[in-house]
């Protein structure tokens, strides 16, 4: 499929075909071309479980107040930030680096090389780190200063990271019901849902953040609830 026809055909969808079922495999498949979106650092500070489980689907669907797309879901991806996790992503990418450039002494490293792993050994930490917020709003506070005399990044507290984060996770949950359209399977993303005891059904950790829930399946023709409706691109268009 085209990408301008894939993305025409993405609709939010809220009534599957029960009698269509999806192949686990291809939706797996779409899951790892999300894992390809942007996002930032390359933290990739994200999960994504994919309930295929009647069982696991019957229990989510109260816990997303039983909307038509979770009543007829043949499966589910519940999109979960790991802020959280900032550390180990650290590690990897250190780990990473050293695979590439070779586990040389920092006085013989290129320019490239020690660009990248100050990067990840200092500039993330220090963008990452916070206790209790605090952290947060002093390094808030300098960077305000700075930015008195020179452009700077102004995001450093807690809910900055948060925002960045969910970004990120957002990113991919579009790069995978665009891959879901382009074979012709159907998605509903979903945000009115019990974060809380979705959480504890799939037993996700409490320091995780649950970004959405995307039912899947093949629609029925009343389950596009009418032509799509956008404000007039010339209203939201800035040419600069």
């Amino acid at each position: 499929m085209e990408f301008k026809e894939a993305v025409n055909r993405r609709r939010s969808v809220r009534k599957y075909d029960p009698d269509k079922a999806l192949d686990s495999e291809k939706v797996k498949e779409c899951l790892e071309l999300a894992v390809l979106a942007p996002n930032s650092s390359n933290m990739q500070l994200w999960e994504f479980y994919h309930i295929t489980s009647k069982d696991i689907l019957t229990k989510m669907s109260p816990f997303c107040f039983d909307q038509n797309a979770a009543k007829t879901a043949q499966q589910m991806v519940v999109i979960v930030v790991r802020k959280d996790l900032w550390k180990k992503r650290v590690k990897a990418h250190v780990d990473y680096l050293n695979n590439v450039f070779g586990n040389i002494p920092k006085k013989e490293q290129s320019k490239r090389a020690k660009f990248a792993f100050t990067y990840y050994t200092k500039i993330i930490p220090l963008a990452y780190a916070d206790f209790l917020g605090f952290l947060g709003y002093i390094k808030y506070g300098f960077y305000w200063l700075i930015g008195l005399f020179r452009p700077i990044y102004r995001q450093a507290r807690k809910s900055d990271m948060r925002i960045v984060a969910h970004k990120s996770a957002g990113l991919a949950a579009q790069t995978f019901m665009l891959a879901m359209a382009d074979i012709n399977y159907d998605t509903c993303p979903m945000e009115g849902i019990d974060s809380l005891r979705i959480k504890k059904l799939l037993k996700i950790p409490s320091s995780a953040e649950i970004n959405m829930v995307i039912s899947c399946g093949i629609r029925l023709p009343e389950g596009v609830y009418g032509d799509r409706f956008r404000i007039p691109f010339e209203q939201v268009y800035k040419e600069v």
